[in-house]
């Protein structure tokens, strides 16, 4: 199974900025020790609208819904 490495959250750009392609996001230092993993969506989804989750074994979806908020279903 992968286990990734904890990821710091990504510096904001300025509202104006243009946007960026998905892979740029990859670069992030770790997290400090015992801070929680933290993951840029567009990294998890790399262009796409939905991703699958492998959770012992249920298999569960994320997608991005119009409004642009996550839904993660079963």
């Amino acid at each position: 199974m992968l286990h990734p490495e904890p990821l710091e959250p990504a510096a904001r750009p300025p509202a104006d900025a243009p946007a960026r392609p998905a892979a740029a996001a990859v670069m992030h230092k770790p997290a400090a020790a015992g801070r929680r993993p933290r993951w840029d969506s567009a990294v998890l989804f790399a262009g796409s609208e939905e991703i699958e989750i492998v959770h012992g074994d249920a298999l569960y979806r994320m997608r991005i819904t119009s409004m642009g908020k996550l839904i993660l279903t079963k």
